[in-house]
């Protein structure tokens, strides 16, 4: 089974430090750089970088700042602690850090990927469409914001990487078929079905809204729809196949199905994509880690 402690942990702390150095760097550039209303304004690509976290001076005096900026990257730090865990055998390299850049790197493309598809008229639509993944926004507004984003994505994988050698390594089984991946795809595949349903169903129940009007077209709208219709399915045929898998049996078919299915509603790529890939796994024996431990 996959070590999701150990994932968590790593994660949890990279999410912390990554809040406290970025809290730290906007608090020098706020107040002694660049303070506000200066007439001298940073070059936009520190603007980014910096700024762009929402990290200042008053996020570190105010507790209520401090939750809110502190809260959300924990919860990232979680959520990408649990794929490295879930994909680590499979990544490439054998060192952690270079893993953990793998895994951010090709999950930064994913979601960008995400934006596209879920976006009407992509790149002229106006807006600025982006998500968070990990320690980077995933902002396709501009090549400044893109840069910034893989590049914070970047650090935090590694990172991730680094934390996770630095923690004990329970002893592993044998490998489980691709059982891990199936597991975390049918957890964010919830997650995300539930927050959307619920969207779907104060717009239907409570105001009485149709999210697709009569006579008009909205891709945006159509996904929202297939997340609540097609993605339900999906996640079932996630769970059917993490079902399979434990009993030793091959996920394969019922892995690939649901991840198809929620891959196309384009909100719950990333999950879908776990799912292809873990019933694509389902029959390999991945590689078992010594439970030595770097401490």
């Amino acid at each position: 089974m996959a070590d999701f402690r150990r994932g968590i942990k790593a994660g949890l702390v990279t999410g912390i430090i990554y809040v406290v150095i970025g809290g730290i760097l906007g608090a020098i550039y706020s107040k002694f750089l660049f303070p506000p209303h200066s007439i001298n304004a940073p070059p936009y690509f520190i603007y980014e970088f910096i700024y762009g976290t929402g990290l200042n001076w008053r996020a570190l005096t105010d507790p209520l700042s401090v939750f809110e900026l502190l809260y959300p990257y924990v919860v990232r730090g979680i959520a990408f602690g649990m794929f490295f865990a879930a994909l680590y055998y499979y990544l490439p390299g054998t060192a952690s850090v270079k893993k953990g850049v793998v895994l951010s790197a090709f999950v930064w493309i994913l979601s960008a990927v995400g934006i596209i598809y879920t976006t009407p008229g992509w790149p002229t639509y106006g807006g600025s469409p982006w998500i968070y993944f990990g320690g980077g926004a995933v902002d396709l507004s501009s090549i400044s914001s893109a840069l910034a984003g893989v590049i914070f994505a970047l650090v935090f994988g590694a990172l991730t990487g680094f934390l996770w050698d630095r923690f004990r390594a329970k002893k592993l089984a044998e490998g489980e078929k691709g059982r891990p991946m199936l597991l975390v795809s049918f957890i964010f595949g919830g997650v995300i079905w539930v927050g959307w349903a619920v969207v779907f169903l104060i717009a239907m129940v409570i105001h009485g809204n149709t999210p697709i009007k009569p006579g008009t077209f909205s891709w945006t709208e159509i996904l929202l729809m297939s997340v609540v219709f097609l993605g339900l399915p999906g996640w079932v045929l996630a769970l059917v196949a993490w079902r399979r898998t434990r009993r030793g049996e091959s996920g394969f078919k019922w892995g690939v199905a649901g991840g198809v299915a929620m891959a196309l509603t384009g909100f719950m790529l990333l999950p879908g994509a776990l799912a292809i890939t873990g019933g694509v796994f389902s029959g390999g024996e991945p590689a078992t880690e010594s439970g030595t431990a770097v401490i």
